[in-house]
């Protein structure tokens, strides 16, 4: 399950992006739609552009994933993801839970399966896919915040634990989660997150370069998927911070950065 997190109590990787962004002339007007429009065309053309892909009826809304049309319709996640109706949405979109809205699923038909059981008793049976799993790493400046207690609160339910020595958490989850709330340390060094599950689009996508840019510290983007100056000003941060051209623009290099650090 992908998540949005947003610190609540910023870092020092925002500092550092600020540092860079004092050093550059670029200036700060408020973004322009200048977003280029690429013309229709075959799968690849529009994962390019950044468009939804895929040939099934269920069309896919902000915040849907895999795992959350499954745990809808009744499915296996796998299931779905792997019917051959769904290869062109595979290919595209390389991470089941990270979906762009107005991609388009198919669902099969639910299958039934019997199974033997004796009259006048009491069967168990165990539904499987769910539930879902949410796997986090935290960092602070790309160091991992080990060995922390945390608190990690969903839909009313409250799990907590210890981050291991990467940093990484994980907590079972309804598949259909769509918030979280996530607490990590203890005063003077505690981290707090809030978590949109499954509202991460795909990086390929203008607004998914926008949101990893977002959650990497770089608070002055917007996530509106519209390509204006700050965007550009704060790829350019990014890339400086990671040892590419400076170019402002999100080409293949940038995206592949952006998601080797943001982990999806």
């Amino acid at each position: 399950m992908s998540a949005v997190a947003r610190n609540a109590s910023g870092g020092s990787r925002q500092r550092k992006a600020d540092e860079l962004r004092a050093q550059m002339e670029s200036p700060q007007p408020a973004d322009e739609a200048r977003e280029p429009q690429a013309a229709s065309g075959d799968s690849a053309a529009q994962v390019a552009a950044g468009r939804p892909v895929g040939q099934g009826e269920h069309v896919v809304h902000e915040g849907e994933c895999i795992t959350s049309i499954a745990k809808q319709t009744g499915h296996l996640w796998r299931t779905i993801w792997d019917d051959a109706a769904n290869a062109e949405l595979r290919a595209a979109r390389d991470n089941s839970n990270v979906l762009l809205p107005g991609d388009r699923v198919h669902v099969p038909p639910i299958r039934q399966k019997k199974e033997p059981g004796e009259t006048e008793m009491r069967h168990r049976f165990v539904r499987r896919g769910e539930p879902a799993y949410l796997r986090l790493q935290v960092l602070d400046d790309d160091k991992p915040v080990a060995n922390q207690p945390y608190e990690l609160t969903v839909d009313g339910r409250a799990f907590t634990g210890t981050t291991d020595a990467e940093g990484k958490l994980e907590a079972p989850i309804p598949g259909n989660a769509r918030s979280a709330h996530l607490v990590v340390g203890v005063e003077p060094k505690r981290y707090e997150y809030q978590l949109d599950l499954g509202e991460v689009d795909p990086v390929d996508a203008l607004k998914g370069v926008q949101q990893r840019l977002w959650n990497l510290g770089h608070r002055t983007v917007p996530t509106d998927g519209v390509f204006g100056a700050s965007t550009e000003e704060a790829l350019r941060v990014f890339q400086k911070l990671n040892g590419l051209s400076p170019t402002g623009q999100a080409d293949d290099a940038t995206r592949q950065m952006l998601r080797r650090k943001h982990g999806c």
